[in-house]
């Protein structure tokens, strides 16, 4: 992983650290014989299929909006744009809300309840140590266009 010195500092690729703890769910939750979510495999399955489209929608949209802006999408990265159109009018964060998404309809197609469970140090860990650099880095880049932006739309949702 190649550093830049002008980058929010994040110590670890985000994907992985969801990927990480969903496969630890899912594997250590089938070890264990942990019970499922009792939903029915119909309601299970649409309802997964269901987070995991809207977590890819989420995603992709706007990682596109990062490439139009032609910013880093990569927190290594230096930002060169701060982008606030689109759905970062309604949420600071939406790949890490699309991959929580993606993450928690993957642990429901999988009926991992402890998959699930682990999702909330997923988003402990992702809030504090990937969020929180971020922020404090987009203040130092873009100071009270950032602080603004900030001020006016939520972290998450």
């Amino acid at each position: 992983m190649n550093k830049s010195a002008d980058s929010a500092n994040v110590r670890f690729p985000p994907p992985l650290i969801y990927l990480g703890f969903l496969v630890a769910g899912i594997v250590i939750g089938r070890a264990l014989a942990l019970p499922g979510f009792g939903l029915g495999s119909t309601v299970a399955t649409a309802f997964g299929w269901g987070l995991v489209l809207v977590g890819l929608v989420v995603n992709f949209s706007s990682a596109g909006m990062f490439r139009r802006s032609g910013t880093a999408i990569i927190p290594f990265k230096p930002a060169s744009r701060l982008v606030t159109s689109g759905i970062y009018r309604w949420t600071r964060n939406p790949m890490y809300l699309g991959m929580a998404l993606l993450y928690a309809g993957i642990a429901v197609l999988f009926e991992s309840i402890l998959a699930l469970i682990l999702l909330t140090v997923v988003i402990a860990i992702i809030d504090s140590q990937v969020i929180a650099r971020e922020e404090a880095y987009l203040g130092r880049q873009f100071g009270d266009e950032y602080r603004a932006y900030k001020a006016r739309v939520r972290r998450w949702i």
